[in-house]
């Protein structure tokens, strides 16, 4: 991603105590690095289920060793296992929309592989609609966070054990105002991510019953509140803006190098600096602290956005990839999604995301919401010319194209179909291919 850092003061010693004003200086350091958008990249988490029959749960044991043969395949994508046995890859950044695809595709094949080899597949749902939740991986990380997020109801299990999603990192952008700048980049993602959760909702059902919500896995998000799980205000600068969140939000963890980590209660981070207890933080607890945040749009120096159901099929995460790129990199339809969305805005109520009305009615309704779908129409477009300019191969535009076809033109998402197939309505698969047909991208064809 880009370079620029800014100063964050004497706080370079992992393990020394820092200051309330070194940790505002840090995360300000590090939130933004602007510079021109030249690196995109992608996180696919998928559900691992069996093979042939994906309703099945899979046993720990079979997990841990279908893993622990994964970790012997040469990936460029980063292998991680979710608290529940998801799996996740996240892409190294790359120089152009078509060098992450192939990036990611080229691993998603060698990991398919291996777990075939074992009857086992991944399957793209942003809630498991069969399991409850249950936790795979015992660590004092994952016990200290469910202990927290248990203090708030269920939510978290979900969130931790039974989501997955498609998460795309955007470079921060320019310093300076405009379509490309930081400021209308952060904007734009907070803004722009109703749509994207519409368009993409894929999460209708929890035991194999509809929940009432087209993502499920956004309401969860919701549901674990605005401290750990929101965006801050936008009526501001976005590095101070973000710096005060993290101050402000409560510690999750207070780590220990043996035995369990103590799990606080009401202590904010800026709270931990200022009493020094149970121990000063360090620059290693404020580097954890940030990870521990979940909110809907999340600066890493990139923007990564995480708000996006993972979707069906074995490259349905390529559509939200490409329309997200061009969205935000393509400077004539960055400018057109920013002119779409801002009208939508008033429904935020300036509420932060995604506690307010607007990201509420998007995963409920999905593009049943008359004005989120006008909205998609015009996105998606916008985002169907551009990639061209981005050097999108035809077989990318093709399943873009399709998509609308399906799902955006018709005001439906991926959650309606799998809701048409509960309530026994779902139409024949003549009815519902796209008259574009297949494309094929790197061997494999995408089915629209």
């Amino acid at each position: 991603m880009s370079d620029s850092v800014e100063d964050c003061g004497d706080c370079t010693d992992p393990r020394a105590a820092v200051t309330e004003a070194e940790v505002e200086a840090l995360v300000r350091g590090i939130c933004f690095k602007t510079g021109p958008p030249r690196c995109l990249g992608v996180e696919v988490e998928w559900l691992v289920h069996e093979l042939r029959r994906p309703q099945l749960s899979v046993t720990p044991e079979r997990l841990e060793a279908a893993y622990a043969a994964l970790r012997t395949v040469p990936l460029e994508s980063a292998l991680t296992v979710e608290p529940g046995g998801q799996l996740e890859l996240s892409s190294p950044p790359a120089a152009s929309l078509m060098e992450c695809i192939g990036t990611v595709s080229a691993d998603l094949d060698a990991v398919r592989a291996v777990l075939a080899e074992d009857g086992l597949g991944l399957v793209g749902f942003g809630h498991d609609p069969w399991h409850a939740p249950r936790r795979f991986l015992r660590r004092p990380r994952y016990d200290a966070m469910e202990t927290c997020l248990d203090r708030t109801g269920t939510a978290g299990r979900h969130m931790m054990c039974s989501s997955a999603s498609v998460q795309v990192c955007v470079d921060a952008g320019h310093e300076e105002p405009g379509p490309l700048g930081h400021g209308r980049r952060w904007w734009l993602a907070h803004q722009l991510g109703p749509v994207l959760v519409a368009a993409f909702a894929n999460s209708p059902l929890v035991g194999h019953r509809p929940t009432g919500w087209r993502s499920t896995r956004q309401l969860h998000w919701t549901e674990i509140g605005p401290d750990r799980a929101g965006a801050p205000p936008l009526n501001g600068d976005p590095r101070g803006a973000w710096a005060r969140h993290v101050l402000d939000a409560p510690v999750m963890c207070v780590r220990r190098d043996d035995g369990a980590w103590d799990v606080p209660e009401g202590l904010t981070l800026r709270e931990w600096t200022r009493s020094g207890v149970p121990r000063p933080p360090t620059r290693e607890d404020v580097d954890y602290h940030l990870t521990t945040l979940f909110p809907p749009v999340r600066p890493r120096g990139h923007l990564e956005l995480r708000m996006i159901d993972a979707q069906p099929g074995d490259d349905g995460w390529i559509v939200p990839l490409a329309v997200t790129a061009a969205l935000f990199d393509d400077p004539e339809a960055a400018e057109t999604a920013y002119r779409t969305v801002k009208p939508l805005t008033e429904r935020a109520l300036n509420l932060p995301a995604p506690h307010n009305p607007l990201w509420i009615d998007a995963a409920r309704d999905g593009l049943g919401d008359p004005e989120l779908r006008e909205a998609a129409t015009v996105c998606f477009a916008a985002a169907l010319q551009a990639l061209p300019r981005l050097g999108a191969a035809p077989e990318v535009t093709g399943a873009v194209a399709a998509y609308i076809d399906r799902y955006v033109a018709r005001g439906r998402c991926p959650a309606d179909d799998l809701l048409d197939r509960v309530r026994g309505t779902a139409l024949p698969p003549s009815r519902l291919r796209s008259t574009r047909g297949t494309s094929t991208i790197h061997g494999k064809d995408i089915r629209t």
